[in-house]
């Protein structure tokens, strides 16, 4: 066993007898240490100073009780949690997720990868992750209002400005976040940026509902142009049918692509044709008023297919953009890619791509643009939305879309400076290492804190 192996293995028994049962969390973090730790081994200074085993420790994580009633008078209990994971580089930044599956160890595992993907923005914000095993599906307006007030009398006392700002993420769209917002000012008895993705009338920015779909396809551009490629008649198949999967689509087709997919938890549609802007405006009013099943784009599109409890994954395309949830794609779905030639893979989710898929990636040559520098457009412009904030402007749709795609060419330029420069670029060990080591300079700089 090689002394790089040795020191991954041991570093992750420590990881797992400290966290056990944590899954998902482990396995953000192996994929990032497995990147760095020829790097990390061949720099005494950090290694001296265990800035990985600190990085991996969250500063503190907040859990408490969310007590409220339904329309019938029925009394519930749901669990909040904030893992404010690190602030070296800033005010600590990150979604809230309302969704059942949540638990302590995927928001450790969206935590931890908020921290880098902060990081290769370059903007001054830490990394942090929040959000409750409330599920707002099927619940009426007034419910979600009641819950949302009750999580955040608790949780004001843990967030401020410059202290940690949450945002958005799968469940809290703007209708939660102005709930939040609304009981944080009641509370606080001020008005303050302390939360971003607010609507345009009180403090939100252009483009942040767009911002992680729009940002993942223009790092996606920059991808395909470094290694020749051009994404005008490419096919795209995307996953989910959310805020990221929708706005990458229609990004995706007014650069030229052809979008043949988009899905949810019951199955996935396909255009054979490729999708219209009139369909995707259809799934937009679909998902954003009627929040409907993306079977209903079937029965309104004679051109489309509606395929029941299955993924997009075996449908013959150049790009994947997987747009949903974490681990979508594993073993299986990564070989049936790369046997349809499938030229790149660009996550828009969190963590999709299991690590054994990532290394079928890596071993047939496939571009593969981890979530912590493609997706990173959406907290791109949450950061935009602070400054604003901060100084009482609101930025046109135009201007805030130019910072944006300057911060993913920024993005995938640190990505390329940072990996191995072989003829297939590696963005996995590029954004890991560019991130880690953002983050390391501070931490030694402070010292043991």
């Amino acid at each position: 066993m090689s002394k790089i192996r040795k020191e991954l293995k041991s570093f992750m028994h420590g990881l797992k007898k400290r966290n056990p049962g944590e899954y998902e969390f482990h396995q953000a973090v192996e994929e990032v240490a497995e990147s760095i730790m020829p790097w990390y081994l061949a720099h005494d200074d950090y290694r001296d100073a265990q800035i990985l085993e600190r990085l991996t420790e969250p500063d503190r994580i907040v859990i408490f009780r969310v007590t409220w009633e339904t329309d019938n008078r029925e009394i519930r209990a749901n669990r909040g949690w904030r893992v404010q994971f690190n602030n070296a580089l800033g005010p600590y930044k990150g979604g809230l997720r309302f969704h059942p599956t949540v638990d302590q160890s995927v928001l450790k595992f969206l935590g931890f990868e908020q921290i880098f993907k902060n990081s290769l923005t370059g903007l001054p914000m830490g990394g942090a992750k929040g959000g409750s095993n409330f599920n707002p599906k099927g619940k009426s307006d007034r419910e979600v209002m009641r819950f949302c007030h009750s999580f955040m009398t608790e949780l004001h006392r843990h967030i401020g400005e410059d202290v940690d700002i949450p945002a958005g993420d799968i469940g809290v769209g703007t209708r939660e976040i102005s709930y939040l917002f609304g009981q944080y000012m009641r509370v606080e008895n001020r008005w303050t940026g302390v939360l971003t993705g607010k609507g345009s009338s009180f403090g939100g920015s252009a483009v942040r509902n767009e911002a992680t779909g729009y940002g993942c396809v223009y790092f996606l551009e920059e991808m395909l142009s470094k290694h020749n490629e051009d994404i005008v008649g490419k096919k795209i198949v995307i996953s989910g049918s959310g805020n990221v999967a929708r706005f990458a689509a229609e990004k995706a087709i007014d650069k030229g692509a052809k979008v043949l997919t988009l899905s949810d938890s019951d199955g996935f549609i396909e255009a054979k044709s490729g999708m219209t802007e009139g369909m995707l405006n259809f799934a937009h009013e679909l998902k954003e008023k009627k929040r409907g099943r993306i079977s209903e784009m079937a029965k309104k599109y004679k051109s489309i297919t509606f395929h029941k409890g299955k993924s997009p994954w075996g449908v013959k395309c150049d790009i994947a953009m997987p747009c949903a949830t974490q681990n979508e794609i594993d073993e299986k779905e990564a070989q049936l890619l790369c046997s349809n030639n499938v030229l790149a893979i660009c996550e828009g989710a969190n963590m999709p791509v299991t690590t054994i898929a990532t290394h079928i990636f890596n071993k047939n040559k496939i571009l593969h643009a981890p979530g912590k520098a493609a997706n990173a457009g959406g907290v791109a412009v949450s950061g935009l939305e602070l400054s604003q904030n901060e100084m009482r402007l609101s930025w046109s749709h135009e201007e805030v879309d130019e910072r944006l795609q300057k911060i993913m060419k920024d993005i995938h330029s640190r990505c390329v400076e940072y990996s191995d420069n072989s003829e297939i670029i590696n963005y996995v060990d590029g954004a890991n290492i560019a991130g880690f080591k953002k983050v390391a300079d501070p931490l030694l700089a402070y010292g043991l804190v």
